[in-house]
């Protein structure tokens, strides 16, 4: 897949892209590195594949650095904001990518830990490092983003309520993010082939992702749904804040995009 962003168009900006050591968020910080940001990789546990893939930016002149930092410890966010500041003075951009739940030995509520308390922990930390014109892109599913008003898979649905609840939480800081000239997009795709959520998903549910396949016509793979999210951050924001990715055609829109 090709970087949707022109070389240069980023020069000198300061991205954040949350759980980016591998899968989509590793391919959206290259194309943003390639494309002039100054980004910061952040991971919980993957500290290898992170400083793997800042080595790789700074090879080919890129400018990267690697923050490990658990973001359902608020005190370990706040680190991670401290170390930002004090290398870049700021961000422009912050992507929230992040997100889990089907992982095995959690807690029970972890899921609604990460995928919403955690996701307004990040951003409201981050509104410091935020000046006007800035933008905020949250990363999400269309098994999530539709969950009131379309059943997913069962293995999937403690997921998909609290990635909703991290999205309504988000879209409810909407009015003071726009006051403070920071603009915020949620980006909702299909499923994904090639994530951890897609193989975890087949794993419970054999057939679950060819299924998927064969009614949307297609689904994005890593690199190609990056892609949508690195161009979200630069592309003009929808009424609605929402960027559809892949086909909808199968889900019953949610009453109000906007809330």
């Amino acid at each position: 897949m090709s970087n949707p962003l022109a070389p240069g168009s980023l020069e000198g900006r300061r991205v954040l892209v949350t759980g980016s050591s591998r899968g989509i968020g590793a391919d959206t910080v290259r194309y943003f590195a390639e494309a002039g940001a100054r980004v910061v990789i952040n991971f919980r546990n993957k500290e290898a594949r992170a400083v793997k893939l800042a080595d790789s930016i700074r090879e080919a002149g890129g400018t990267a650095i690697t923050v490990g930092a658990d973001l359902t410890d608020p005190a370990s966010v706040a680190a991670m904001f401290d170390t930002v500041e004090d290398e870049f003075g700021g961000l422009d951009i912050l992507v929230l990518n992040a997100s889990g739940g089907m992982e095995s030995g959690m807690a029970a509520d972890y899921a609604m830990q990460l995928n919403r308390d955690a996701q307004v922990d990040v951003l409201t930390s981050a509104l410091p490092l935020l000046a006007p014109g800035s933008r905020i892109v949250f990363v999400t599913s269309h098994q999530a983003h539709f969950i009131r008003t379309t059943p997913t898979m069962p293995e999937y649905e403690p997921v998909a309520l609290s990635k909703r609840a991290g999205e309504d939480a988000l879209r409810a800081l909407i009015p003071s993010l726009t006051e403070k000239g920071i603009e915020f997009v949620v980006v909702s795709g299909d499923m994904i082939e090639g994530t951890i959520t897609a193989t975890l998903l087949e794993r419970a549910n054999p057939g679950a992702i060819s299924a998927r396949k064969d009614a949307a016509g297609k689904l994005y793979n890593v690199s190609e749904f990056a892609a949508e999210v690195a161009s979200a951050a630069v592309d003009p924001v929808p009424e609605s804040h929402t960027r559809y990715v892949g086909d909808t055609s199968d889900f019953v829109p949610v009453d109000d995009e906007s809330n």
